[in-house]
């Protein structure tokens, strides 16, 4: 599907992305798993949108130390694994099948001719040859990806005995020279993007059932992210500039941050357990207007990239653990502000379509995954459905 936009654009065009994290900044998914030295790291990405041309980038972003890449490979995914006969391609970066990546950096390999249709499962393989002392990773994935002993990029197939991978691992984009001129949708979220509560393997966040309509979509949702203040992840508003806007080809934003600003400002203390998961997100409490400032600020900034930005309207949370009359009352007053104000290109009203009409601070039963607060399946296609397409044409 074409896209017409200002920033219509025939080169690169971001087509998946996983939001680059701290290795104490996740939820602790390689916490057991252990350092990578002298293994192959092969994980699968689906793409949202096609292309002639394909490169990859590769993140050291979090590294205190340069980061090794011994060898690197691409190839169409297969079951369990495996890499479709006749697809694998070597990656290389200036010419050279190894590279350095510097402490603090990403890298992008060299372009490779490939065809990808839209919604390819692509195969990234990694070899790791000396110890990675920092993991800059994203907690957590629900896409397989495995760790294999020594240098596995040529394997065809993964052997029984490699280990699971459970967090994205070095790679952050995927990105792509269309057939036609098009542009990418970012989403700058947090967990309601990432997926929680859906079906692993199945691609049914909101995000990937958005790209199913035939746009690029790119999500940069964290889980346990939140807008104003770093925690898990990177705030927002601090990782804008390098998660959205400086993505190849990006055309819209879609901000879908603020819920955790608010529930977590507002979350009860007494719990013992439930403390010890709120000290995780540290900063001064925020207020509803602390939220409504920060949405100006990123519309601001995206529109002096010529870009449109859209909002989300904060999903409901009664009955979930950080739910209080205090947030509910924050929570409907940025709601408000989102309809009314004018202030974003547009609203997807994820409010509407996930709320009880019986109970309305609550998510109705049959759309969320047992906690009141993220989605099942079901309810992460209501929120795709919400989404009126004609926003990004």
């Amino acid at each position: 599907m074409t896209q017409t936009t200002a920033a219509t654009t025939h080169g690169w065009v971001r087509t998946w992305s996983a939001a680059p994290q701290a290795p104490d900044a996740g939820l602790g998914s390689l916490d057991d798993v252990p350092p990578f030295a002298d293994v192959t790291l092969r994980q699968v990405v689906r793409l949202s949108g096609g292309g002639a041309r394909v490169r990859v980038r590769l993140t050291n972003e979090y590294g205190t130390t340069p980061l090794a890449i011994g060898a690197a490979a691409i190839g169409l995914a297969a079951v369990s694994g495996a890499i479709e006969a006749g697809t694998a391609r070597v990656l290389t970066f200036a010419g050279r099948p190894d590279v350095t990546v510097p402490a603090g950096a990403p890298i992008l390999s060299d372009p490779i001719d490939l065809p990808l249709p839209a919604l390819t499962t692509l195969s990234i393989s990694l070899y790791l040859p000396e110890l990675v002392q920092t993991r800059t990773y994203h907690d957590s994935s629900l896409e397989p990806g495995w760790i294999i002993a020594g240098n596995a990029v040529e394997a065809a197939t993964v052997p029984e005995k490699a280990e699971s991978l459970p967090a994205r691992a070095l790679i952050s984009a995927v990105e792509v020279v269309p057939e036609a001129p098009a542009t990418s949708i970012v989403v700058l979220s947090d967990s309601l993007a990432d997926g929680f509560g859906s079906t692993p393997g199945a691609y049914q966040t909101w995000p990937e059932l958005l790209a199913e309509r035939g746009f690029y979509v790119c999500n940069q949702g964290i889980s346990g992210n939140r807008m104003l203040n770093d925690g898990l992840g990177t705030a927002g508003l601090a990782r804008f500039d390098r998660d959205v806007l400086a993505t190849p080809g990006l055309g819209h934003v879609i901000v879908s941050l603020g819920h955790n600003d608010i529930s977590i400002a507002n979350a009860p203390r007494e719990d013992e357990d439930l403390a010890g998961f709120l000290a995780m997100f540290p900063g001064d409490p925020v207020t509803s207007d602390d939220v409504i400032a920060g949405y100006r600020q990123l519309i601001a900034r995206a529109r002096d990239r010529g870009v449109k930005i859209y909002a989300t309207t904060v999903t409901p949370d009664e009955g979930s653990e950080t739910h209080t009359p205090a947030g509910e009352s924050a929570r409907q007053a940025v709601n408000d502000w989102i309809r009314t104000s004018g202030a974003f290109d547009g609203v997807i009203d994820f409010d509407a379509a996930w709320r009880d009409p019986a109970h309305p601070g609550r998510i109705r039963d049959d759309l969320h995954a047992g906690d009141h607060l993220h989605g099942n399946d079901a309810g992460y296609r209501l929120l795709a459905d919400a989404i009126d397409p004609s926003l990004f044409h």
